[in-house]
C-alpha cells in the first residue's frame, strides 16, 4: 500500500510499515482476485474505487451491504475486524510480533494493549490450565487397603 485513504482523504502512509505488502488468506485472495478480475484486473490505482473512481466511502459500504448482511450482530466499529483478527490469531498461539506484522503496527505493544483482547473464557481456560499442572501430582488419594482376616 502506497498510501491511505481515511473519510475520503488520500494522504501518505502512516509509517514505513504501512507501505508494507498485507498478508491475506487463500479465501480472501480468491476474493480480491474476482473483484480484481470484474475491474479489468488493475495493476496501480485505487483498490476499492467508487463508480466515479474516488475512494469507496466505507461509511457507504457500510450502511448498504454490512450492516443489512448483520442481522443478528452488534456492530462495535471498523476495528473491531482488526481486533477480532489480533484476537484470534493470539488465542491460536500466534506470537504477538508475529500479529503486529499482520496488522502492520509500528510497536508491539500497539497490538498487546490495543487489539489483543481477552475473553472471560480465555481466563477459565487459563486457571484449569493452571490447575491441572499444579495438580498434576495431587490426585485424589485412593483409599488404602489392607487385607484383614475375617475369623
Amino acid at each position: 500500500m502506497k498510501r491511505s485513504v481515511w473519510e475520503g482523504h488520500v494522504n501518505e502512509t502512516k509509517t514505513r510499515k504501512s507501505k508494507a505488502p498485507v498478508p491475506v488468506i487463500a479465501p480472501l485472495r480468491k476474493i480480491l482476485d474476482a473483484y480484481r478480475a470484474r475491474c479489468g484486473n488493475p495493476t496501480s490505482g485505487i483498490m476499492f474505487a467508487s463508480g466515479k473512481g474516488t475512494p469507496l466511502n466505507l461509511n457507504n459500504n457500510l450502511n448498504r451491504v454490512i450492516l443489512p448482511s448483520l442481522k443478528n450482530c452488534e456492530w462495535h466499529g471498523w476495528h473491531a475486524f482488526r481486533r477480532g483478527l489480533a484476537t484470534n490469531l493470539h488465542r491460536l498461539g500466534v506470537n504477538d510480533k508475529t500479529i503486529q506484522v499482520i496488522l502492520r503496527h509500528a510497536n508491539v505493544a500497539t497490538t498487546q494493549n490495543s487489539y489483543i483482547k481477552s475473553v472471560s473464557s480465555d481466563s477459565v481456560a487459563a486457571l484449569k490450565l493452571l490447575e491441572t499442572l499444579m495438580c498434576a501430582d495431587c490426585a485424589p488419594e485412593q483409599p488404602q487397603t489392607t487385607d484383614v482376616m475375617v475369623q
